[in-house]
């Protein structure tokens, strides 16, 4: 085998994965750090002829519930037979002595996750329109599997789904908390004041929009990805957090994970909660405190990992500005909640 990237000791990988799949990779392995992803590390692993990926958290400063190995595992095994696609999993493990931290082994999956509008516009406006709209038909089947049918059960506990979303995620924020955000706390009072009714639980997945998918040539949603935050909740939060990062993207501001939302074709913010509503038939009132939720969620993420960033805990690039990225949404979500 050849020299382990950072993050993966290819040998001891390798040779656990051939205990618990025989067969699926020959020897040796090469592997390579896919780009891209500010949170958990995902691995491209390849005997030459076939390849996987493997996943795992990302190094030093880890909040305890926030990269959950087994979580991403389970609901995408889970999945397997549903009308949400998802990679083939081959395998879990928990030992952090084989690797240095808990990851799991999954099929590689041909597609693109679009997170640029250039990539888009070279695709022109109809297809763009059609790939927005199959996403949010994604998101619509997700949010009607009964978790029960697929052992997901006892995934979450959707009672109460909202009021604990508030509570984690400023726990979230006092674990990486290294100095003051105009606004945060504000915005956190704010939510708990306008907490509303919950919709009817289902599974999340916690983190949804395009690049976050997997897109075929023919335009066709061949894996959702990024598991990590999934669990049983309140649907609305999954529609609320693609508003928000299209908001962020329509802002012009520094705060955009993505500018995919600003290619010519993509939908409208109300043409997507229509399509949406159209296709689960849920009243979506109350989109002001969960699209300031997101916002908080978000910024509370990107806070996290620019603590992580100014440790020297991160690799590859596109981490500077993130600090500032946060005060930016701390501010939108305020102004959701003030609507």
């Amino acid at each position: 085998m050849t020299d382990s990237v950072e993050g993966l000791d290819l040998d001891a990988v390798g040779g656990w994965l051939a205990r618990e799949v025989p067969g699926l990779l020959g020897e040796p392995l090469t592997a390579s750090l896919i780009t891209g992803g500010k949170s958990n590390l995902t691995y491209r692993v390849t005997d030459g002829a076939t390849e996987v990926v493997v996943r795992r958290p990302p190094l030093g400063h880890v909040l305890a519930t926030a990269h959950d190995m087994g979580r991403e595992y389970r609901v995408m095994k889970a999945l397997a037979d549903t009308a949400v696609p998802v990679p083939v999993v081959h395998a879990h493990c928990d030992d952090v002595d084989v690797t240095g931290a808990p990851f799991y082994v999954m099929a590689s999956v041909p597609g693109t996750p679009y997170s640029r509008a250039a990539q888009l516009e070279e695709l022109g406006p109809e297809r763009t329109r059609a790939i927005a709209e199959r996403l949010v038909d994604t998101l619509v089947d997700l949010h009607a599997v009964d978790p029960a049918s697929v052992g997901l059960a006892e995934f979450g506990r959707p009672d109460g789904y909202l009021e604990r979303q508030l509570r984690r995620w400023r726990k979230q924020l006092d674990s990486s908390r290294s100095r003051d955000i105009p606004g945060i706390d504000e915005l956190a009072t704010q939510l708990e004041r306008q907490l509303p009714t919950q919709s009817e639980g289902t599974i999340v997945h916690g983190d949804y929009r395009l690049d976050n998918a997997l897109v075929d040539g023919d335009d066709r949603i061949t894996a959702v990805l990024d598991w990590e935050m999934s669990t049983l909740g309140d649907p609305l939060t999954d529609v609320a957090l693609m508003l928000a990062y299209q908001q962020m993207a329509m802002s012009g501001g520094g705060a955009a994970v993505t500018d995919a939302p600003l290619a010519p074709g993509y939908p409208s913010p109300d043409e997507i909660l229509q399509r949406y509503a159209a296709g689960s038939g849920r009243d979506l009132g109350a989109m002001g405190f969960h699209i300031g939720l997101a916002f908080f969620k978000l910024a509370v993420i990107l806070e996290g990992i620019h603590y992580r960033h100014s440790q020297g805990q991160t690799r590859g690039g596109g981490f500077d500005g993130l600090g500032d990225a946060v005060v930016v949404l701390v501010a939108a979500g305020l102004e959701a909640t003030r609507v």
